[in-house]
């Protein structure tokens, strides 16, 4: 009989349960479930938060949290997968922010958390019983560590300045 390993079967637990939120969150914005909004409404909702083009932040937001999560859920991909949610949830600290950290005033706190949880998930690998394990790691190496959360924090402090100088722009000429 096997030997279970505590760590690998937490790690399962807290992949799948971050994985599954992200994933059940993403989907609201790209197939409108649990309530969401869809693409449209997501899209609209994303040019009033100041993220422009809406349509294609939407589409991006969505996939990082419903693609990241799923991936994060099946231990698959790993990196990539922590480094798209962390990166997801940067532009919803950003939206929360100004309401301060706790939740219950609007804040950042939670997807500061699933932010955080993803990203370490992503840092430290999957696991044993993931799909990354199961495939020898091929998407779980050292440069693809570097690579996706390089890329992914470039990406969102890309997409974050820009929203800032627009909304830095609106508030000139508001004041005009």
């Amino acid at each position: 009989m096997a030997h279970i390993n505590r760590r690998d079967l937490g790690l399962l637990v807290l992949r799948t349960g971050t994985g599954a939120v992200l994933a059940a969150h993403g989907t609201q914005k790209l197939l409108g479930w649990f309530g969401g909004g869809g693409v449209e409404g997501t899209a609209t909702a994303m040019e009033h938060m100041g993220f422009s083009p809406g349509r294609q932040s939407a589409v991006a937001a969505g996939l990082g949290e419903a693609g990241g999560g799923a991936l994060l859920a099946l231990g698959l991909a790993t990196p990539a997968a922590g480094a798209a949610a962390a990166g997801a949830m940067a532009g919803a600290v950003a939206v929360h922010a100004p309401a301060g950290f706790f939740a219950q005033s609007g804040g950042y706190e939670y997807p500061a958390f699933l932010g955080f949880t993803a990203a370490a998930i992503g840092l430290a690998g999957a696991g044993r019983y993931s799909l990354d394990h199961v495939m020898g790691h091929r998407f779980d190496q050292p440069w693809t560590v570097a690579l996706a959360f390089t890329g992914c924090a470039l990406a969102a402090a890309g997409v974050l300045t820009k929203r800032s100088k627009a909304q830095a722009e609106g508030a000139d000429r508001a004041a005009m």
